[in-house]
């Protein structure tokens, strides 16, 4: 092995002849060979950031390739024609209290289009064009004679007819794939309550109904569950009563050219909801889509009856009055002071007329007197007033069974000072929709105890609690008879059947704060037969008017009233209810003898 020397020698000795230090000389070297080993790491560093840099560019190319790639197509069906998965999209039928059908699956087909595989692309899209009039058809042609695209879906679901018209076509690039459609048979009856439904995962060959609206999709995980092996959801609603309610309500709708209407009929003992009908409505199989500007509550998706916030005027005024009787504050021959205008702060508060210095509270409620009521409302302090409207259930959404539920929470005051606690106490700054009015009407007449809307049939559920006494509860019913028999809902006498109820009109609040002058929501609030309550009825019609002897109406008692009793005259031997006789039954006389002798075969 050769030793290579560390340092020159030709240097040091020349450095020791003249003198200088071998160790600077060996110092200048070392630095030498640092600056040499850190030129060849350096490269060496560069050389590798370099390959890095190749790597990721050649890593997100491969990418940005693949998302063009998929940008350019629809890979995800064709990958599940590929692999045959198949989706499952059982669903449980939805029926009536009687078992009648309200929603079922029907086996039906999609379309879709293999363009690469199609003979004549722009013939087939002028056919489907023809058969699917609300295709584009410049897009149908632009997709179908396009041989770089796999796949195209063309409708998600058709019918047997246009089935056939498609293989009359010809064209082995046009395919169809087996899936489930949700069918509703009754088409426009009950369609808020059920709501509708549509595609979740979808496949060529199946697709998995859920459902988007009404108990369709508060139930869906329910309806969707195997578990239940194909048991039905069992709702509380007739369907013949749900048919009925819903054609009066569009006949008076239309008769009073009113906005809306809603109705709600409701079992007092189990708070079961037999029908309910919001208009305009819509068909179900064909759900419309949701308005993106305008007033909401103009869709025909918006559910009155369950999502409406309304100020329900006279109606509430039943309220104050039972709570004071329970309070025992009252009775119903008790004399309160009706002198008007009546002024709280610089608010004065009137009467429609001047009914003299008292009236007594049996004439409060049958004159719907609103100074009356506020002395009342007085009387029981705001404090106990607000409890009691909560217990009522006017503080909180109701509990009903429909994801549209929770979005028709009371509009309640922030502050409650005395002119709020008057206003409040005659129907006005307060505002709820007919299904909590329904639901309090049902509570004074299942004898104070509380009822909760459902709309599930046959489901057990505990007492609600005692809000009235049974008294104060059967006294307040009385004072809605007076109504219906000498009061403001004369209208809604229905021969054979013993009616309670109360009226109620309300000023459309404006969007910028006050009322409209010739805008309201009328509203009935009944309760039936009146000596065994059993049902219920709340009728609302949104900004009604009536034509009557040359002019025109809009009070409860001239829309919403005859309307209301139309509904019961319609439903009641629907539900089973014998009138009671009050004509005496017609004699028919005996035909008188004649000599006329009729022919005997012998």
């Amino acid at each position: 092995m050769i030793r290579i020397p560390l340092r020159p020698l030709a240097r040091i000795l020349r450095a020791r002849e003249t003198g200088q230090d071998p160790d600077a000389i060996e110092a200048e070297n070392r630095a030498r060979r640092h600056a040499e080993i850190q030129d060849r790491a350096r490269k060496r560093a560069e050389g590798r950031l370099v390959l890095m840099a190749l790597g990721f560019l050649a890593a997100f190319g491969t990418v940005g390739f693949r998302m063009g790639a998929l940008a350019s197509s629809d890979p995800s069906e064709p990958r599940v024609q590929a692999t045959g998965a198949q989706i499952l999209s059982q669903r449980a039928d939805i029926t009536d209290r009687k078992g009648r059908v309200l929603a079922t699956n029907m086996l039906t087909h999609s379309l879709y289009a293999q363009p690469h595989q199609m003979v004549d692309g722009k013939g087939a899209a002028d056919a489907l064009a023809k058969i699917f009039p609300d295709l584009d058809h410049e897009r149908l042609v632009k997709d179908l004679t396009n041989d770089k695209r796999k796949f195209i879906w063309i409708k998600k679901k058709i019918s047997p007819e246009q089935m056939q018209a498609v293989h009359d076509i010809g064209e082995p690039g046009l395919l169809f794939g087996p899936r489930e459609m949700r069918l509703y048979p009754n088409g426009r009856i009950a369609s808020h309550i059920l709501g509708g439904s549509g595609f979740g995962a979808e496949g060529v060959n199946s697709a998995e109904v859920i459902g988007t609206a009404g108990v369709e999709k508060a139930f869906d995980g329910w309806l969707r569950n195997p578990a239940n092996e194909g048991a039905p959801l069992t709702l509380s609603i007739d369907l013949t009563a749900q048919s009925a309610m819903e054609e009066v309500l569009d006949s008076g709708m239309r008769r009073l050219n009113a906005r809306g209407a809603a109705g709600i009929l409701m079992e007092v003992e189990t708070g079961e909801i037999v029908a309910m009908a919001s208009l305009p409505d819509f068909n179900p199989n064909d759900r419309p889509r949701p308005a993106l500007k305008g007033d909401p509550s103009d869709s025909p998706l918006f559910n009155r009856a369950v999502q409406g916030q309304y100020e329900l005027g006279s109606t509430f005024k039943i309220f104050p009055v039972a709570q004071a009787m329970d309070l025992k504050l009252i009775n119903p021959n008790t004399h309160i002071n009706s002198r008007s205008p009546m002024k709280i702060g610089k608010y004065k508060i009137n009467d429609y007329h001047n009914y003299g210095p008292s009236l007594s509270v049996t004439d409060i409620i049958v004159k719907s007197s609103n100074v009356g009521t506020v002395r009342i409302a007085q009387m029981i302090g705001v404090d106990r007033q607000k409890e009691f409207l909560d217990e009522m259930g006017f503080f909180d959404p109701t509990s009903l069974e429909m994801v549209e539920a929770p979005t028709g929470r009371p509009i309640v005051p922030e502050r409650w000072p005395a002119v709020t606690a008057a206003t409040v106490s005659f129907g006005h700054g307060l505002a709820a929709s007919p299904l909590h009015l329904a639901a309090a009407y049902a509570t004074l007449a299942n004898g104070g105890r509380k009822v909760s809307p459902t709309l599930v049939h046959g489901r057990k559920r505990a007492a609600g609690e005692q809000i009235v006494s049974p008294q104060a509860a059967k006294l307040s019913l009385g004072l809605l008879r007076q109504v219906v028999e000498r009061g403001t809902a004369r209208s809604g006498n229905v021969e054979g059947y013993e009616i309670a109820g109360k009226t109620g009109t309300a000023d459309k609040p404006r969007p910028g704060g006050g009322y409209y002058d010739n805008r309201v929501v009328a509203n009935f609030a009944a309760v039936f037969p009146y000596d065994d309550p059993k049902y219920v009825l709340v009728v609302t019609l949104d900004e009604p008017t009536a034509v009557l002897g040359g002019g025109e109406s809009r009070v409860a008692g001239a829309t919403a009233v005859p309307v209301a009793a139309d509904v019961i005259a319609r439903l009641a031997p629907v539900l089973g209810l014998r009138p009671v006789g009050t004509k005496p039954l017609p004699v028919i006389e005996a035909p008188p003898e004649t000599k006329v002798k009729l022919a005997v075969n012998e």
